[in-house]
């Protein structure tokens, strides 16, 4: 099949992660793949390189015209399958398929955020769905919310595929060491205001000083077009939290060797999708610390999630953490594992897409 992958760029985000695992994915089951982007971002060209998948850029500043020299090339090209990521890039190619299509359309939803309820905007985006062939989203919990937004839409075209993850490279690492303190809490997720950098700040400014030591949190990621980052190094300053406690690292390519020296991973945001992170901690047999949106509560100890909105509960549960025994957080880590062998096993997953595709 000739699969043509559109998303708005190929920038560190999770969603473009997934889709260039997907890509991947399907390149190596013999199918031709390529990209058609409209920013110039590609923080995945050597691995795109390496597997022979050819990136396009659109690059116009006018919404309009974008749309339609999209529009244009993903009709010259005729993929078999068109497959989206994202609500622009989703719109975009639901516009594309209008009056009619020769290729089979799968979207995907990414986000399971609580504004689309009351968000015109947002909602109007989804009524194209109805141009769809399949709306695939990677939570249970986003596809419940799209049910009930979208009513019109046939409920049988809104499936649910988990994100993929290769299980040999995302592999356990040795878990048998001591527990040393302080615990080293990776956060592997770009800043923006949704990702709660206040929240953890001020959880930790709820902690006593003999508390906070038992701390060292390194959160990798790029900033983002609002001041989540400026305001959150700003509450530090005012609090006098130091970097031995929180730091702030660029996004890696190579966010593997961070995770092996961890001890855990943890994620503030006050909604998600399905996180990479949350998925790639438990495939690599860490114990996950995060908020309880989405699916995670499906996913991780229940004791171990918190309420995003309250730094009481983000404080409770951080100190819940460090109080459990070597043992106990490798048991913890084992049962991660298990699961994410069995919703997130890259070869399953990319497996359910083509099935799709294939229908």
């Amino acid at each position: 099949m000739k699969i043509l992958c559109l998303i708005d760029s190929l920038g560190s985000g999770g969603a473009q992660r997934q889709m260039v695992e997907l890509a991947k994915g399907f390149t190596a089951k013999g199918h031709k793949v390529s990209f058609l982007i409209y920013h110039d971002i590609n923080f995945y060209k050597n691995e795109l390189d390496f597997t022979d998948i050819n990136v396009k850029v659109i690059s116009e500043s006018n919404y309009i015209r974008r749309l339609f020299r999209i529009r244009k090339e993903i009709r010259v090209s005729k993929p078999d399958v068109l497959l989206s990521f994202l609500d622009s890039s989703n719109f975009i190619a639901e516009f594309s398929s209008i009056p009619y299509k020769s290729w089979k359309l799968i979207v995907g939803e990414r986000s399971s955020n609580p504004k689309l309820k009351t968000n015109y905007k947002l909602r109007l985006y989804k009524t194209f769905h109805l141009f769809a062939d399949y709306i695939v989203s990677n939570s249970f919990a986003n596809a419940t919310l799209l049910k009930e937004v979208t009513p019109f839409v046939n409920k049988k075209k809104i499936k649910v595929i988990y994100n993929a993850l290769d299980s040999n490279f995302w592999s356990p690492i040795d878990n048998s060491k001591a527990q040393d303190i302080p615990i080293k809490i990776v956060v592997a997720s770009s800043h923006q205001f949704l990702k709660n950098l206040r929240g953890l700040i001020e959880a930790l400014n709820l902690m006593s000083e003999s508390e906070k030591i038992n701390f060292n949190i390194t959160w990798y990621g790029d900033e983002s077009l609002d001041d989540s980052l400026k305001e959150g190094k700003k509450l530090l300053k005012k609090y006098s939290i130091n970097k031995n406690i929180l730091d702030f690292r660029k996004a890696t390519s190579d966010i593997f060797k961070a995770y092996q020296n961890a001890d855990a991973v943890a994620l503030f945001s006050f909604y998600e999708g399905l996180p990479n992170t949350v998925c790639e901690a438990m495939m690599m047999q860490l114990p996950v610390v995060a908020s309880n949106v989405s699916d995670i509560p499906l996913l991780i100890t229940s004791d171990l999630t918190f309420d995003p909105n309250d730094p009481v509960s983000i404080k409770e549960t951080l100190l819940l953490l460090i109080s459990k025994k070597g043992v106990e957080l490798r048991t913890i880590g084992s049962e991660n594992r298990k699961k994410a062998l069995e919703y997130f096993k890259k070869d399953t997953i990319i497996d359910k897409y083509l099935n799709l595709m294939e229908k």
